[in-house]
């Protein structure tokens, strides 16, 4: 911890010197002399910082009581070296009505409703692709052939989906600031058949049965990281997103019921979701509780347990392993569950509640997360059982809706 006694002491080096308080806060002292406040942080799994203030200017105090009201932004999902752009920009008379202004505004308005990392990516697209070229513009002149100009900018460079998704953010854009007075209509309307449709992104995945059972072999022999191994065998056992995978909390898990209830604030939907768990997947999850149960994360990073594991993870194991990117993916045990439980004669609807896919009436979905559950508790154990018959390489056989192994 940092007294401001041992700040004015503190005399230059020459090279820039960093003084940790607490909390991420810092003190950073160039070569000349001067000294700034900053605050390191995560947001979306990506470290940032936050200039706070020059010392002495800002005082040790106030630079605490900064960072706090940082963290307090953090735990509510804001992100607040963006919520400083927004105050700013909103603050300016000139940048008041421009697309970027509104475009912030929307954003922090909207975002803490969403799951993070989506929040960040549609920031990131109106950063690299929309505001160069029309951020500084008063929203209400820009004009349909302007807008299509800069949409055809992502899509000449191959990224026609990425192009498809700008445009559809930008007529968000357009229409808040319709509703807030700053604008007279949206011009991304006009553009409707402008662009060529774009193909739907479909994930690598093994879905035939032989190929199903030496790719669960493999994960049996994996000589990776334990952790890493039981991610990789909890996957098909559950199909549920990698994000939800890899944030998995032990919070979340009721082992004597069987059951996993993820919170909607990390489903996709925006919906809670209950996945029953097989025997096979206890025996997962109780092979990691001494590894991993005194913590947060039922998957922490390998570089610290207080962080969920890495994005990468499933998917670099799976290179370990051998299998391409374009052969198997950390996604594809879903598309994995869904081809072959179908194919099985599995109630359609239930397949589609397990893979937690969106409901169009939101209403609808947030009562009925639990809906099918008794059929998918039956489904759930006989596809573990399902996949253990492929991983010893028994012959497998459908009765009645389920499939058996007879060795």
């Amino acid at each position: 911890m940092l007294t401001e006694r041992a700040i004015r002491n503190f005399k230059p080096q020459s090279k820039t010197k960093r003084l940790f308080d607490s909390g991420g806060l810092y003190l950073e002292v160039s070569p000349t002399g001067s000294k700034w406040w900053r605050l390191k942080y995560r947001y979306s799994g990506k470290e940032k910082r936050l200039a706070i203030g020059v010392f002495p200017r800002v005082t040790l105090k106030e630079a605490r009581t900064a960072r706090d009201d940082a963290r307090r932004m953090l735990d509510k999902g804001t992100d607040p070296g963006q919520a400083r752009k927004v105050e700013k920009a909103t603050r300016s008379e000139l940048s008041a009505d421009s697309f970027e202004s509104v475009a912030r505004e929307w954003h922090s308005k909207f975002s803490p409703g969403w799951a993070t990392s989506h929040a960040s990516k549609i920031l990131r697209r109106l950063e690299m692709d929309i505001f160069p070229w029309l951020g500084s513009r008063p929203i209400r002149q820009i004009t349909a052939p302007e807008l299509l100009s800069v949409i055809r900018r992502v899509e000449a460079r191959g990224a026609l989906e990425t192009s498809r998704r700008a445009l559809l953010n930008s007529g968000q854009v357009f229409r808040y600031g319709i509703a807030t007075g700053r604008a007279e209509r949206d011009p991304s309307g006009d553009l409707k058949g402008a662009l060529p449709p774009s193909k739907e992104k479909h994930y690598a995945s093994i879905r035939e049965p032989k190929a199903v059972g030496a790719l669960l072999r493999a994960i049996e022999g994996y000589r990776g990281h334990n952790i890493s191994r039981c991610a990789l065998k909890l996957a098909p056992l559950t199909f549920v997103r990698p994000g939800e995978l890899r944030r998995a909390e032990w919070t979340e898990f009721d082992l004597e019921k069987a059951e996993w209830r993820i919170p909607a604030e990390k489903m996709k939907s925006r919906v809670p979701h209950v996945v029953p768990l097989s025997r096979q997947a206890l025996d997962v999850l109780r092979e990691l509780q001494p590894l991993t149960g005194s913590g947060r994360y039922v998957f922490p990073g390998l570089r610290g347990r207080d962080r969920a594991m890495s994005e990468n993870t499933v998917n670099a194991a799976l290179r370990r392993m051998g299998y391409r990117k374009d052969e198997m993916t950390g996604h594809g045990f879903r598309s994995m569950a869904s081809t072959i439980l179908n194919e099985q004669g599995w109630h359609r609807d239930a397949i589609e509640r397990q893979l937690a896919h969106g409901e169009r009436d939101a209403v609808r979905a947030a009562y009925n997360y639990a809906e099918h559950l008794p059929e998918r508790r039956k489904m759930m154990q006989a596809w573990a059982n399902y996949l253990d018959g492929l991983r010893i390489g028994a012959n497998v056989v459908p009765i009645a809706g389920i499939k058996v192994g007879r060795g």
